[in-house]
């Protein structure tokens, strides 16, 4: 997603330090777009006010912004950092808490949309930090998104994401079960999902995934091995405040069946797909 988000900020004429995990992408991105190509995330900051990350887990968040040759070792006081990864809440905050101590501004900005919404600038953002933070770098926000959600202090950005994202899944993992005992009992696979786009079961995720696994496309837009890692930091979080979330619980078993079963880089519509061998049904659309 950090691709299509950096290229969106050089088009509306943003000068834009580059740098990626894949330097590859960076170079055609900077050759592309006229961005500056940068050697580490230390070189990034010392060429911007305002530095925006996406990266994959916790970890790399960490590495990226703290360590060696990091965002840390470059920024300058007044600086914003701005990380639109989905990580851990209590790791956010104390990757915060480090950066203020150089006089660095911090906030955690999850964002959703996946691969569509940042390719065409309207992702959904979800902010924690200091509101006065939020609205000096909004402009910049502005050409990546278009849902803004001002959630609160430190990490309180993560913890609506991951809420969400819960949901999502949960969701994600009815539907599954739902249309694979339609399809095993004999229901047409097309005529179950225009009942549920009648009816109260109706929703956005089915809009978007329905039609994606009745055609079997499971190209990712949001991947099986994400989805897993961002389940597993709601069982920790909810670990953290004493929540029960028992359904969560068995859909985090569910993504990790579908990666075992070597669907971890496929869409997240592709776990129906575990359900789908165990049952000896395959709900697709009769004209697939």
């Amino acid at each position: 997603m950090g691709y299509p988000m950096a290229r969106n900020l050089l088009r509306a004429g943003h000068e834009v330090a580059l740098w990626s995990h894949n330097a590859e992408k960076a170079r055609q991105l900077a050759a592309a777009e006229k961005g500056n190509l940068c050697a580490t995330p230390q070189a990034v900051a010392e060429n911007a006010d305002a530095i925006f990350l996406c990266v994959g887990n916790t970890a790399m968040s960490r590495q990226v912004i703290l360590g060696s040759n990091g965002i840390i070792e470059g920024a300058r006081r007044g600086t914003v950092v701005a990380d639109a990864s989905t990580i851990a809440p209590s790791e956010s905050r104390e990757i915060g808490k480090a950066l203020a101590a150089k006089g660095v501004d911090y906030l955690d900005a999850p964002c959703t949309g996946s691969k569509p919404g940042a390719e065409g600038g309207t992702l959904t953002f979800m902010i924690g930090g200091s509101r006065e933070v939020f609205e000096r770098v909004r402009p910049y926000l502005d050409v990546m998104g278009k849902n803004f959600y001002y959630c609160g202090g430190p990490g309180m950005g993560l913890h609506a994401k991951l809420s969400q994202n819960l949901i999502l899944s949960n969701l994600l993992q009815g539907f599954n079960e739902g249309m694979v005992l339609a399809t095993k009992a004999g229901v047409d696979p097309d005529l179950m999902l225009d009942i549920l786009n009648n009816s109260a079961a109706k929703s956005g995720l089915v809009s978007a995934k329905a039609p994606l696994v009745l055609r079997r496309s499971f190209e990712a837009a949001f991947s099986v091995k994400w989805m897993h890692k961002d389940i597993g930091l709601m069982l920790d979080s909810a670990n953290e405040l004493g929540v029960p979330v028992p359904l969560t619980a068995l859909t985090h078993q569910m993504f990790q069946a579908a990666i075992a079963k070597g669907h971890g880089d496929e869409d997240i519509c592709a776990t129906i797909k575990v359900l789908e061998d165990l049952t000896g049904v395959e709900v697709k659309s009769a004209a697939s």
